[in-house]
C-alpha cells in the first residue's frame, strides 16, 4: 500500500520538540526526513524520562524518539562554509525545508527562503518559530511555556478562579499543538507548489497557534479587550457542565451546559429530591446555588468509585468522561481499537510503545518507520547520494564539518 507522502524529501534542521514533531508526522506519512545536527547533536537527545521497566527498553531515548522516529540523522557544522554547502546540495531536489531557525540565523547560514529559493525554485520553506519572524519579538526564542502557555493568555485564562495559582502544563504540549499547524502548512503550500511550479514560504509560531486554541474566546475578548472570568469549580455555570471526585478519588467530568438532562442528572445521582426543590427549577436558580449544589454533587458521587459510576451515567444518557491518569490511558480500550499507542520494533533492543499521530487513513500507509536515528548515523549514505567519495567525505570529517557515527 502506497503512503501519502512517498518520494517527498524533507531537510530538516530543527531541535527539541516542536518542529521535529512536525517531521514526525510526514516521516509516519512516508516522506524521507533528512535531520540535520549540530555536532553536539539535538539537545532533546538523552533528555527524557527513562521508562520504570526492567527490560532493554529503558536503553531507547523514547521522548526523544517519539519525535524523531523514521527520519535520517546527518550531521553538519553549519558554521563552516562547506557545511552550508552541503545542504545547499541537499535543497536542490528536496520538496520542504523546514527549521526552527529564527530569522537572522537564516539569513546568516544562507537558509532563508530567498537564498534556497535560488537554488531550488519549487521548494516550499517553512519556519516554526516562538513568536513569528516579524514584530519585536521575532529576535526571542520561545518555548512552549512562555510562549504557547504564558504569552498567549492561556496559563492565566486556565486558573481556578483569579487568583488561583498558574498551572503547569505537561511536556510539549505546545510543541505538539504547533507541530500540527505546520504540518497542515507544509502540506497545502506543498500542493500549490506543485500545481504552479513556484516556490512556498509558510510559518507558524507557539504564539499564533496558542491564540488559535483559545479562538472561541478571542472572537470576543479581541473586540471588547474585556478580562476573562476565570471560574472556580463552585462558582461555574451549571452543576451539569463540571467535574467532580468520586469515593476512590478518581475525578469525572460532566458537560450537559443545557437544561434539558437536569432530571436526569438528579435521578441517576440519587438526588431526585432535588427536583422538588423550587430554588433548583431554573437555571438562574442552579446558577445562584452552584456553592451547595457542587457541595450536594460532591457528596452523591462519593458513595461509589469512578468506575462504578460509569455504567450508570451511561444508562442515563449523561455526557460524561472519566478523568484519566496518563498511566491509565495506554490500557483505554479505545485507546487500543484506534492504535493509539503502536508497538516499534528496535533491532538492538526489542519492542516498545510510541505515540501514534492523531490523523489515520483508510488507504494509505500511513505509520512509524523505524526508531529515531544515532546522532550521525546517515551522513556518510548522504554524502555518498550527492557524489562525494570516499576521501572527499574523510576531508569534510578531518576539518569537522561532518560527524559520522
Amino acid at each position: 500500500m502506497a503512503s501519502p507522502l512517498d518520494n517527498i524529501t524533507v531537510i530538516e534542521i530543527d531541535n527539541w520538540m516542536a518542529a521535529p514533531s512536525a517531521g514526525a508526522i510526514l516521516a509516519d506519512m512516508g516522506a524521507r526526513v533528512i535531520k540535520i545536527e549540530p555536532p553536539v547533536g539535538d539537545p532533546m537527545r538523552d533528555m527524557g524520562r527513562t521508562p520504570k521497566v526492567d527490560s532493554s527498553v529503558r536503553e531507547i531515548d523514547l521522548q526523544f524518539d517519539v519525535d524523531n522516529r523514521g527520519k535520517e540523522s546527518l550531521v553538519v557544522d553549519l558554521s563552516q562554509q562547506s557545511g552550508i554547502e552541503i545542504v545547499h546540495k541537499l535543497c536542490q531536489t528536496a520538496d520542504i525545508f523546514m527549521c526552527n531557525l529564527l530569522l537572522e540565523r537564516q539569513q546568516k547560514y544562507r537558509l532563508d527562503s530567498a537564498s534556497l529559493f535560488a537554488i531550488n525554485p519549487k521548494l516550499v520553506h517553512a519556519t516554526l518559530t516562538g513568536f513569528g519572524t516579524t514584530g519585536p519579538d521575532a529576535w526571542r526564542p520561545g518555548y512552549d511555556v512562555t510562549a504557547f502557555f504564558g504569552r498567549s493568555g492561556l496559563y492565566d485564562a486556565m486558573r481556578e478562579g483569579d487568583d488561583g495559582d498558574v498551572p503547569q502544563a505537561r511536556p510539549a504540549q505546545g510543541d505538539h499543538t504547533t507541530g500540527l499547524a505546520l504540518v497542515a502548512g507544509i502540506l497545502a503550500a506543498l500542493r500549490q507548489a506543485e500545481s504552479s511550479g513556484e516556490g512556498q514560504t509558510i510559518e507558524t509560531s507557539l504564539y499564533e497557534t496558542a491564540v488559535w486554541t483559545q479562538a472561541s474566546d478571542y472572537a470576543t475578548t479581541a473586540n471588547d479587550l474585556a478580562p476573562v472570568r476565570k471560574r472556580a469549580r463552585r462558582n461555574l455555570l451549571t452543576p451539569t457542565a463540571n467535574r467532580y471526585p468520586c469515593g476512590d478519588g478518581k475525578w469525572v467530568v460532566f458537560n450537559m451546559p443545557g437544561p434539558e438532562q437536569w432530571p436526569a442528572f438528579c435521578v441517576a445521582l440519587g438526588l431526585s429530591h432535588w427536583l422538588e426543590e423550587d430554588k433548583y427549577a431554573t437555571g438562574k436558580g442552579r446558577y445562584d446555588h452552584m456553592p451547595e449544589l457542587t457541595d450536594g454533587v460532591d457528596q452523591a458521587l462519593a458513595r461509589r468509585n469512578r468506575d462504578e459510576w460509569g455504567p450508570i451515567f451511561d444508562d442515563a444518557g449523561l455526557i460524561w468522561g472519566p478523568v484519566l491518569g496518563l498511566h491509565e490511558v495506554p490500557s483505554d480500550p479505545q485507546a487500543k481499537a484506534i492504535n493509539l499507542f503502536p508497538t516499534m520494533h528496535n533491532e538492538e533492543f526489542g519492542e516498545y510503545k510510541t505515540v501514534g499521530i492523531p490523523i489515520r487513513f483508510g488507504q494509505a500507509d500511513v505509520r512509524p518507520r523505524h526508531s529515531a536515528p544515532r546522532l550521525g548515523q546517515n551522513s556518510t549514505a548522504i554524502l555518498q547520494e550527492l557524489g562525494m567519495d570516499k576521501a572527499t567525505i574523510q576531508a569534510l570529517i578531518q576539518k569537522g564539518v561532518v560527524n559520522p557515527l
